[in-house]
């Protein structure tokens, strides 16, 4: 009996290392950085007019950070992973331009009882500066180095507080979307090639030193932040 226990564990073991180092691959799902650019320009129109997506519509504007991940690809057998490459752009507090797309990895692993497999299109909005900071690191966990919430369905809905709200469409035989314990992490390699030399997350999101116009329509469609609704006089 404990030689057929240690056989079950080790095998579960493999399996998890293979789909944990099979992440990066997954995450190969766009063969250039401006497929990933255009495919997620059209993931967020999309959200934008989808009916269900009202409160997203309705606030994104206030987001310090988009992050869209155009296709999260999941499956698995007792031992899931999911993997998919995204996109985030920053808005800058005082102009509240927004920035040019830094590229990054977003995969975990989980175990339980799951069968089957799916693709999600998925949106964090980044709420917060300690959300943003985040994302200038080398990688870190969702729903551990920051909180992370679903985003609210309907126009009345109001948000959780987190630093990251999310929000996402699956089809597939798993039902609905969780990305907590994702990790996130940067993808150099992409950020340099995109933009034809050393660009880092930060000098891309916050110092703004390069650009590409290949992400013009993408930063042409976020929405401003909205000036505050105001009486006229005498009412």
């Amino acid at each position: 009996m404990k030689a057929r226990l240690t056989h079950f564990f080790l095998l579960h073991l493999v399996i998890l290392l293979f789909i944990f180092m099979s992440l990066p691959a997954m995450a190969e799902d766009f063969g250039k950085p401006q497929e990933l650019v255009a495919k997620g320009t059209a993931v967020f129109k999309s959200f934008m007019k989808d009916p269900n997506m009202e409160w997203f519509r309705n606030n994104v504007h206030r987001a310090r950070g988009v992050f869209i991940v155009p296709q999260m690809l999941r499956g698995g057998f007792i031992i899931g992973g999911s993997g998919g490459s995204g996109i985030l752009v920053a808005r800058d507090n005082k102009t509240g331009e927004w920035s040019y797309p830094a590229f990054y990895t977003m995969g975990s692993v989980s175990l339980g009882l799951q069968i089957g497999a799916d693709a999600s299109e998925i949106i964090l909005m980044v709420m917060t500066e300690k959300g943003i900071n985040a994302m200038l690191t080398t990688e870190f966990k969702l729903g551990g180095d920051v909180s992370v919430a679903a985003g609210p369905v309907g126009g009345s809905a109001k948000a959780q507080t987190a630093d990251i709200l999310a929000f996402g469409r699956s089809k597939g035989l798993f039902g609905g979307i969780s990305i907590e314990g994702a990790v996130v992490a940067p993808r150099y390699e992409w950020n340099d090639y995109y933009y034809k030399g050393p660009a880092s997350p930060v000098d891309i999101l916050i110092k703004r030193t390069v650009k590409n116009p290949q992400a013009d329509e993408l930063r042409a469609i976020l929405p401003k932040e909205q000036a505050p609704r105001t009486k006229p006089l005498g009412t």
